[in-house]
């Protein structure tokens, strides 16, 4: 093969990847935000009424328009659970509901060919939740002990019609019905013909939109987008296409990215990572291509406190340590060459979604940015009060340590001044000049 024609398809490669970056730059992402229930579904402690009722009014401010305020379709419907209260308080205290969603679940047509409405629309009417999104089970194992598929088929309309007549929408006008296929991703692999069908009903009938989750996590990215691919050719645009993926796999912030590039619309998500992929990482990595569009519709500089704050809510506790982009660790320098500058390709500095640099060690790899940085953070002295002969001894020290069997957290302050003071003997015995400057 000739030079020129590698060359070629080098090129044709690289703009490849141009063109989605490209793409992922332009999209206006459509995002509703279920923080309200999501990260608690994760988190150890879950959320109290008082804990969602201060953060409603911040994920507004962040920027969402669009918010599921939880689950009226629990198990035991009979018996009222935390979000039961809090859509009951914000009625009772007048709260502002634009934007405003409850998920639900559908009711059947019975062998009388009666509609009874589910409980969880009866509550969605009760408490004057203006949308909803209604859940669907499609696949055999999905909808096995709830409805066969042509009770499912029959009873749709009936669901939206039901909805239209009897829940009040925002300022007078309909309320909006999203339709969540729970398992969509099996059962386009597993009934894909039956799948087409109720595709083929839903965009016939009055929703905003149809929701797809990953229910387990465990479709890879290339499935995710060949799935997304397949249900845009059934859901034409104004209609909303959003995808939603847990965490099984590893794979679900890399889903949402091909989700988007394979058509559509946007993504339904907690804000921090929990349960799933989180809206938080999802805005970042918009950012990080140039999408303007997020850049004006959120404010991204105060994208990780909100994280910290909520998953103080959820955890008790702070940011986890090991979480791409929301981690406590996700900006915290081992070594300066992992720096993220402004201006550099595919870079997203710290600031610009409201963090700053910090530093940890390893003793394997921390240079002496690193080793000065985490110094400075842990005495209050500026960086450069530590000079490079003593930096590099304890670098040297670390290194030594480990060969001998000693496996030390160097990155613990307990561990650190010491290690430091060690250096600094060291230096005073063999450069006693350079010690005194540092």
């Amino acid at each position: 093969m000739s030079s020129s024609v590698v060359r070629d398809r080098a090129r044709a490669a690289l703009e490849q990847a141009r063109g989605k970056q490209d793409r992922l730059a332009q999209i206006d992402p459509f995002l509703i935000d279920i923080s309200l229930h999501e990260n608690p579904v994760g988190s150890r402690v879950g959320q109290t009424l008082e804990d969602k009722l201060e953060i409603l009014p911040l994920l507004r401010d962040f920027g969402f328009r669009n918010i599921a305020l939880g689950r009226l379709n629990q198990a035991m419907p009979d018996v009222p659970d935390i979000d039961d209260d809090f859509m009951s308080c914000l009625q009772q205290i007048g709260t502002d509901l634009r934007g405003c969603y409850a998920f639900t679940s559908p009711g059947i047509i019975d062998a009388q060919d009666i509609f009874r409405p589910d409980p969880s629309l009866q509550k969605l009417r009760n408490y004057g939740v203006p949308n909803t999104v209604l859940e669907i089970h499609v696949s055999p194992l999905g909808r096995e002990g709830k409805y066969t598929l042509d009770e499912l088929r029959r009873s749709l309309a009936e669901n939206v019609l039901w909805i239209m007549e009897n829940v009040k929408g925002e300022a007078g006008a309909s309320p909006r019905i999203f339709v969540n296929l729970v398992d969509g991703f099996d059962a386009l692999m597993e009934v894909p013909e039956d799948t087409f069908g109720i595709l083929d009903q839903l965009v016939a009938l009055p929703i905003e939109g149809i929701l797809m989750e990953d229910a387990r996590g465990t479709y890879m990215p290339f499935q995710v987008g060949a799935c997304i691919e397949a249900v845009r050719a059934f859901v034409p645009p104004p209609m909303k296409l959003l995808v939603h993926a847990h965490g099984g796999a590893g794979f679900e912030n890399a889903s949402l990215i091909e989700a988007l590039l394979h058509g559509a619309d946007g993504v339904w998500g907690g804000f921090s990572r929990q349960d799933g992929a989180s809206l938080g990482e999802l805005l970042a990595n918009l950012a990080r291509v140039g999408n303007v569009h997020v850049e004006q519709a959120y404010r991204l500089r105060r994208l990780l406190p909100l994280s910290a704050t909520l998953q103080a809510f959820d955890d008790e506790t702070t940011v986890p340590d090991d979480v791409p982009v929301l981690g406590h660790n996700a900006y915290r320098l081992v070594h300066g060459a992992y720096r993220q500058r402004e201006g550099r390709f595919m870079d997203l500095p710290p600031e610009r979604i409201g963090g700053r640099y910090r530093y940890r060690i390893s003793a394997v790899v921390s240079d002496a940015e690193a080793v000065r940085g985490r110094l400075a953070e842990v005495t209050g002295r500026m960086p450069e009060e530590f000079g490079d002969p003593v930096v590099e001894s304890m670098i040297f020290l670390m290194r030594r340590e480990l060969r001998s069997g000693m496996r030390i957290d160097y990155d613990d302050p307990a561990n650190l001044v010491p290690l430091y003071e060690r250096a600094r003997d060291r230096m005073r015995r063999t450069y006693p000049q350079a010690v005194e400057r540092t």
